[in-house]
């Protein structure tokens, strides 16, 4: 089959666009795309399953059934070329609901009225994972997790990294990006394919530098203050509670307890997905295993050291080159400096991301003599007389840095350093050191 790239999806939108048979949205409705109890309520019962259209491939056929009819979310997903990987159904539900609010269309209004857009994309998954949560046993994953491709480049298979909940990162990334589309379609209509060219950046230029699903997080949060989820979420609930499918389950909720679960729904998300920045996992740069055996950190952590990489010299802008860089790191830090695995606890791109390094949870080799007392956080780059992008400077400071402290692995009154303060060398370079003395924390 084509791979699960984005791009394959652009290509098979293009090809439905060139002929007059329905809006695509609706095919995916049709090949089991809003298939859930809420989402059939907003958008209607599916329109029957049509034959092959003859403009695609039998292979591209396949394909776009697969991502729409199936059982488990990540069988739904392909990778976009930001390198973050997204759930077709909910992007194609909330772009449904914006074409049908552009158009004038009637959604139907029900009852207690509910915003379609929110509905369709995330938060009828966010009631249903937080209500079976509440059911379960108490350990019941209500988000996440990530998880990785068997080959960027190709990618077929895509496997979580642990136990899957309603809404792994796939369903959240897809839900937000729906909500997001399908926002910009109801002011202004567009042809789906150059929407969707535009926003995740497939096709021409795709090397050239950051695409606007890379700032989904902060759009999202702009779009959609904490309030307006935690509302809608509630208002969900409550619909839910008249839905035969779903009427057991809100049985003996009563209200003061339904709106606890919204408001818990609501904030984790917001933390997860929206506060804490997105991190790209190892395996998803094409790490190599760590020789030996990882020592494991005491948390939280009373320290951070800010560091460039020097080598390479230019920061990285995309996906694709910020993975090379990570490899060339790993290689040099293994091969050359005879270390475990690649020295710092996270580095950072230009393109929106961090990199997991050692990560959370084991010891780096990043500041001799204090590894085991803080994280190292490695900017590609050399910033001895440039700053790093505004954005990118923020991504550490106002995302990173906080997310650390509110999930318990750095304290609340940590130091921050940059590593010419722990030895001798000039990291990390005098534009970001004089940059850094200016942050919360450093001493």
């Amino acid at each position: 089959l084509p791979p699960r790239h984005m791009a394959s999806v652009v290509q098979i939108v293009e090809a439905l666009e060139s002929t007059d048979r329905g809006t695509v949205p609706e095919l995916a409705r049709a090949l089991g795309g809003c298939s859930t109890p809420g989402c059939r309520a907003v958008l209607g019962h599916p329109p029957d399953v049509p034959p092959a259209p003859p403009t695609l491939s039998h292979e591209q056929w396949l394909l776009f059934t697969q991502l729409l009819h199936h059982e488990a979310p990540e069988r739904g997903a392909v990778l976009a070329p930001d390198g973050s990987t997204v759930a077709l159904s909910p992007l194609l539900a909330g772009i449904e609901v914006g074409l049908k609010r552009v158009a004038g269309w009637p959604i139907p209004t029900l009852e207690p009225p509910v915003d379609a857009l929110y509905a369709v994309t995330i938060t009828e998954a966010l009631a249903t994972s937080f209500l079976l949560a509440r059911a379960g046993d108490g350990n019941r994953p209500t988000l996440g997790p990530g998880g990785c491709w068997d080959d960027v480049d190709d990618p077929q298979n895509y496997t979580l990294l642990g136990p899957p909940s309603p809404i792994p990162d796939a369903i959240a990334n897809g839900a937000m990006d729906g909500v997001l589309l399908g926002a910009q379609l109801a002011q202004a209509p567009i042809q789906l394919t150059d929407l969707l060219r535009g926003y995740y950046g497939t096709g021409n230029g795709t090397e050239k530098g950051r695409p606007p699903s890379s700032y989904r997080r902060r759009d999202f949060g702009v779009l959609t203050g904490p309030g307006k989820l935690e509302e809608e979420v509630v208002a969900m609930l409550r619909v839910l509670r008249v839905l035969p499918p779903t009427r057991e389950l809100l049985e003996d909720v009563g209200s003061e307890e339904l709106a606890a679960i919204a408001h818990q729904a609501a904030q984790d998300f917001t933390e997860l997905y929206v506060e804490c920045p997105a991190i790209v996992p190892r395996c998803m740069w094409g790490a190599r295993p760590y020789r030996g055996t990882p020592k494991p950190l005491t948390l939280p952590l009373s320290s951070v050291y800010i560091h460039h990489t020097f080598i390479p010299s230019a920061p990285c802008r995309t996906f694709t080159a910020c993975a090379r860089a990570m490899r060339a790191m790993q290689r040099f830090h293994q091969d050359t400096r005879g270390w475990d695995d690649i020295g710092y606890s996270f580095v950072v791109g230009s393109d929106g991301y961090l990199y997991q390094g050692r990560g959370w949870h084991w010891v780096g080799a990043h500041t001799k003599g204090y590894n085991s007392k803080g994280y190292g956080v490695g900017y590609v780059g050399d910033f001895s007389t440039a700053l790093p992008d505004p954005d990118t400077i923020a991504l550490v400071r106002d995302g990173f840095l906080p997310c650390a402290v509110r999930t318990g692995r750095l304290h609340r009154n940590y130091t921050l350093r940059g590593h010419r303060q722990m030895g001798h060398t000039d990291c990390p370079g005098n534009s970001l050191f004089r940059e850094i003395e200016t942050w919360h924390g450093f001493k």
